[in-house]
């Protein structure tokens, strides 16, 4: 499976979406069986392709919704979390990323296209959704590729956490992309090793449940707090 570009979230032109949203009846909702069946290819093809360390899997909370806030540096970010995670995920992608059979196979395992150049309604909704059934949710909250270092996040992330109230687990995907090697440009050397580090969940809100602007963006800086403390950790840790 070819890495899913980033996504960004929700609301391209305003960074933070409304507080309402649609219900969730009104949107088919991605397949959770999908997304299962995704996961299982996604371990084979990552460990086939590479040599995935994951380390602390076991934060990942076994039931309930909850949130994968991942850094994004390299094209196989997102498959190597869909395929190494403890639980099936649905990850929010750029919806040009859905173009013939991969975007078909995207769409089988469940996961979600989004349209940055709006706000997306039926995304969010779909988001929601998965959520609100006690699924797991994959968002790169920088929004795009890049240094992979949470140094800019977007405010989507603080609206799903503050409005589903779901858990956040910090995903570190560390690799080795500067290295030279590679066959094709953002991804690591086939073979080499992919550093996966999850970290404790937390609560993104304040405890009011408030969700106007100025609490998404507070809870986005407290966001961005926990998300660069695990980076720094996991690089500690991994020697990255």
């Amino acid at each position: 499976m070819s890495a899913p570009p980033s996504a960004k979230e929700p609301s391209a032109k305003d960074p933070s979406p409304k507080p309402a949203a649609p219900k969730t009846g009104d949107v088919r909702l991605p397949s959770a069986r999908g997304a299962e069946v995704g996961r299982r290819i996604g371990v084979g093809l990552m460990y086939g392709l590479w040599k995935p360390r994951v380390l602390g899997a076991w934060r990942v909370p076994a039931t309930g919704p909850v949130i994968l806030a991942v850094n994004h540096s390299h094209g196989i970010d997102g498959p190597m979390v869909i395929g190494v995670a403890p639980r099936a995920s649905h990850f929010l992608v750029k919806k040009e990323a859905f173009v013939g059979p991969v975007g078909s196979f995207m769409v089988a395992t469940g996961q979600l296209a989004v349209d940055r150049s709006i706000a997306d309604r039926t995304a969010i909704t779909q988001a929601l959704g998965v959520l609100e059934r006690g699924g797991v949710l994959g968002i790169f909250p920088e929004g795009t590729r890049g240094d992979g270092d949470f140094a800019s996040l977007r405010s989507g992330l603080a609206y799903f956490a503050v409005r589903s109230g779901a858990p956040i687990v910090p995903v570190a995907v560390l690799g080795s992309s500067e290295r030279p090697g590679r066959l094709i440009k953002a991804l690591p050397p086939l073979r080499s090793r992919v550093d996966v580090v999850f970290g404790d969940p937390f609560e993104a809100g304040d405890g009011s449940g408030r969700r106007t602007r100025k609490a998404l963006d507070e809870a986005t800086l407290r966001i961005q707090d926990r998300l660069t403390g695990h980076l720094e950790n996991a690089r500690r840790l991994t020697g990255r």
